[in-house]
């Protein structure tokens, strides 16, 4: 059994010499271009040791990489072993960074090897710019020499897989497949490959187990312009009250008879470049059948959130609310100098909190519990070897979120606890003020991502700071926490929001060795009557105001937390007991006021409290 890293590159290498290949890429990625893998296409974990979710590696007979991103920088310096991998991580100035070490390291006229299964069109076209150029190929291969190694591999998942309700999805499949056949027929396509797994399950409204954190199915499927479709998947998975409820328009098949049934497709078929695995483009073009680029017509209306699911959402934000407040209220009253209690610690019982409702299904990704320098590793998970005692003062940061019956939720919060110095503080306070500016922020139908960036960086850039990830992500509704939508980053240039839209706004600050701060909420986006875009705040839970730094807060952030507070305060409220409701009062108006609004402030319409069922 294959134990070490040494070990395994070793019989990695052997295997590409069996091959005749230079080298072998591999990617973090499975036959769907998950984010989040299940065991068996854990192939990059399991041979460098990297856990990120962001991250290749490249074996060459004589070196080999392990490459990622600025927010991977410090777990991939513990995670991979330097003696057997260069580590690499990329500049953002860097596009192409797996195609540029391959030029810079193979051999020219050296065979680096690749599974078509596991890259899109786009991502090899990438790496092969700057290839070619030192006359290097890039080659697929039929078996994939790392899974020939990896004896101990776990089996394919079975998760179980069930109808997610019409009520909640407020569209039926019938209705989303036969609109989306209708856009196919009217640009004369006769049938989309799809293959990333939140798609199929929002096209069918259905959900699975698959994945650990994201309640997905691993399948593949064929729509055709007629609004049926072959969904290609272990029928282990699937109780026959699924198939029932879908109706005769859903045909189910094996997964093994994918790549066959690609061969008898008629018509022109659209594949995306940037979506699809490579392998499904391949075969088609080699059974003579055109193919056309397209995105992946499912991309674009899943982030729309129906009113129903925009209900449903908010829903689940109410019950996340009461749970992180609950918890931040237990956190306030414990006595760290007497109370022994740790970072694993406080990700337990923030977890005991959100089980305390019946809706509540699991975290929608393994929570961040990252207490003073542990905070500054920005996708930090603490391990029995990492875990610290809060001890001291510091910040200590906790980013999590739950997968509800009806929503996905995502929020990060930092918390003084002792005292703090003044440049602290001043980050502190300069990624509120990026906060307060993104979610104020009206926009006409030309504002993109980028410029909501800027927005969000320039109280910190103005001070000489920044952080290296992009300032907020799609999210589902009860489906991936992360979510293909529009960005808010600095590559999101061009990529404008559309009402139904959300999104996280999280920027953030890293002092390495010290402290991380994030201050992260989800954002619904809405339409004014006049037109212009502007975001509803969905989180409710207090930010920790102990931290600010008032002498750099304007007036009118000042009414926007006020009108923040006082949204949570009303709403959550009634389902808090009278100890955390005074602590609430407290956090919420201690510093700011219950005063009036400015007018120019909108967090949305505060109703009455709905059932909590």
């Amino acid at each position: 059994m294959l134990s070490t890293p040494a070990e395994k590159l070793s019989a990695l290498r052997a295997e590409l010499k069996n091959q005749n290949l230079d080298g072998f890429i591999v990617p973090h990625a499975d036959e769907f271009q998950s984010e989040y893998l299940p065991p068996n296409a854990e192939r990059l974990a399991w041979l460098t040791g990297f856990t990120g979710s962001s991250g290749s590696a490249v074996i060459l007979q004589d070196t080999a990489v392990a490459i990622t991103n600025g927010i991977y920088h410090v777990q991939i310096g513990k995670q991979v072993d330097p003696d057997s991998y260069q580590i690499v991580v990329a500049d953002s100035s860097d596009k192409n960074p797996i195609g540029n070490w391959i030029a810079g390291n193979a051999a020219s006229g050296s065979v680096i090897g690749y599974d078509p299964r596991l890259f899109t069109r786009s991502q090899i076209a990438k790496y092969a710019e700057e290839s070619t150029k030192k006359n290097i190929k890039l080659v697929s291969v039929d078996q994939n020499p790392l899974d020939l190694i990896w004896a101990d591999r776990p089996a394919s998942p079975l998760g179980r897989v069930d109808l997610f309700p019409d009520v909640i999805a407020g569209s039926t499949s019938h209705e989303k497949r036969h609109k989306l056949a209708a856009d196919l027929k009217q640009e004369k396509i006769s049938s989309v490959v799809i293959t990333q797994a939140d798609s199929i399950c929002w096209l069918l409204n259905v959900r699975g187990s698959d994945i650990a954190y994201n309640p997905l199915v691993l399948s593949n499927l064929v729509l055709h312009d007629d609004g049926s479709v072959d969904w290609y998947v272990d029928r282990r998975k699937v109780p026959s009250h699924v198939p029932a409820a879908l109706g005769d328009e859903v045909r189910l098949h094996g997964p093994e008879n994918f790549e066959k049934d690609l061969t008898a497709l008629k018509g022109a078929v659209q594949v995306d470049p940037q979506r699809s695995s490579l392998v499904a483009e391949t075969i088609l073009k080699k059974a003579g059948i055109e193919t056309l680029d397209g995105k992946d017509p499912c991309v674009l209306p899943k982030s729309l959130k129906t009113k129903a699911e925009q209900q449903a959402i908010k829903q689940a934000h109410i019950r996340d609310g009461i749970a992180v407040t609950k918890f931040l209220h237990w956190l306030d009253c414990q006595d760290f100098s007497k109370n022994i209690l740790t970072e694993m610690d406080l990700a337990d019982k923030l977890k005991e909190f959100r089980k305390g409702h019946a809706s509540y299904l699991g975290p929608s990704f393994n929570t961040i519990s990252g207490w003073a320098a542990n905070g500054a590793d920005v996708h930090y998970h603490v391990t029995a070897q990492s875990n610290q005692q809060i001890t001291g003062d510091n910040l200590y940061l906790v980013d999590s979120g739950g997968q509800y019956e009806y929503g996905t939720t995502d929020i990060t919060r930092t918390i003084v606890i002792g005292d703090i110095n003044e440049d602290t503080k001043d980050s502190f306070t300069r990624v509120l003020k990026g906060h307060i500016a993104v979610a104020s922020a009206v926009m006409d139908d030309t504002f993109d991502g980028a410029s909501l960036d800027e927005l969000a960086r320039a109280p910190l850039i103005e001070n000489g700071k920044n952080y290296s990830h992009g300032t907020g992500h799609g999210v589902g509704c009860y489906l991936a926490v992360h979510e293909e939508t529009t960005y808010i980053s600095p590559g999101s240039k061009g990529l404008t929001f559309k009402p139904g839209m959300v999104l996280s706004n999280e920027p953030g600050y890293y002092l390495k060795d010290h402290y991380g701060i994030r201050h992260e909420n989800l954002m619904l986006c809405q339409e004014r009557d006049d037109g212009k875009l502007y975001w509803e705040t969905i989180t409710l839970v207090p930010f920790d105001l102990r931290g600010v730094d008032w002498k750099l807060i304007e007036p009118p952030e000042k009414d926007w937390l006020r009108s923040y507070h006082t949204h949570v305060f009303e709403t959550l409220s009634p389902y808090l007991l009278s100890e955390e409701l005074d602590w609430l009062r407290e956090v919420c108006f201690s510093y700011l006021g219950e005063g009036d609004i400015h007018p120019s402030i909108t967090m949305g319409k505060i109703g009455s409290p709905p059932s909590m069922g």
